[in-house]
């Protein structure tokens, strides 16, 4: 009976978990190329650029404000459930896959380690690469946008390697996928969201919107929009064990 729950609590949760997350990748994709291809030539005033598309038999017309209009809309439309829910169902797929039995999936073979032991590490890394990605970004080191993403992308594979050390190839696989999850989710709810917020806030307060926030906002966004290519990378990779399973996997 429990391997039959266990199995419908996988693939469930794995159904819920790649449609939210094809949902906010789309999302994060879409935004990020309206962005790129705006039309920045002689704007309407107030405005940074906008963009005419036709899509499904429609022709749509969209415009970028540089910061905000002078009177928000009564229906303003906010993209945080789906990252929300993809980081959700992504923790409880971790949780039913590997920390349901830990000894058996998460821990390498011939560990010495407990499964307390494993999940406590599993856990532990994922709040710590927020915290230190967090402080890379607020550091000068932010300032430098190339060599800030050098040092991410060796902190991701050290990450990687100390997880393969410990953990069985599929185990250190998911968790990096899970750092680079929740440093995602965490860009949206610790940054972009507070600062969509304030955004609106001073709007209807009448206020000057301050510019520095929603600039942040829209920089962490874009480290969202460049995470997904080795996300879904690994997310792939628990179907080729050519890479999981090499000797040099983390590599």
């Amino acid at each position: 009976m429990e391997a039959h729950l266990h199995e419908w609590l996988n693939l469930s949760i794995r159904w819920v978990h790649m449609i939210t997350g094809v949902a906010w990748i789309g999302a994060s994709f879409y935004f990020v190329w309206l962005e790129n291809h705006l039309n920045r030539s002689n704007p309407r005033d107030g405005l940074s650029g906008d963009l005419w598309a036709i899509h499904g038999g429609g022709i749509y017309h969209l415009e970028k404000y540089k910061l905000a209009p002078p009177k928000m809309p009564e229906n303003l439309h906010w993209f945080k459930w789906e990252a929300y829910f993809t980081w959700m169902s992504g923790i409880a797929l971790l949780c039913v896959v590997f920390y349901w039995n830990p000894t058996l999936y998460l821990l390498a073979p011939g560990s010495t380690l407990s499964g307390a032991e494993g999940v406590a590490i599993g856990i532990g890394s994922l709040i710590a690469g927020w915290f230190i990605y967090d402080f890379l970004c607020d550091s000068p080191l932010g300032k430098k946008p190339a060599l800030l993403g050098a040092v991410l992308f060796v902190l991701i594979i050290a990450a990687c390697w100390g997880f393969s050390l410990v953990f069985s190839g599929r185990g250190a696989y998911l968790h990096t996928g899970a750092i680079i999850g929740t440093i995602m989710v965490g860009n949206v709810f610790r940054i972009i969201m507070p600062a969509q917020r304030q955004l609106v806030a001073a709007i209807e307060n009448n206020q000057t919107p301050d510019p520095v926030l929603p600039a942040k906002g829209l920089l962490r966004s874009r480290h969202n929009n460049y995470f997904t290519l080795p996300v879904l990378f690994i997310m792939i990779s628990n179907h080729f064990p050519s890479t999981y399973g090499s000797q040099y996997n983390w590599v």
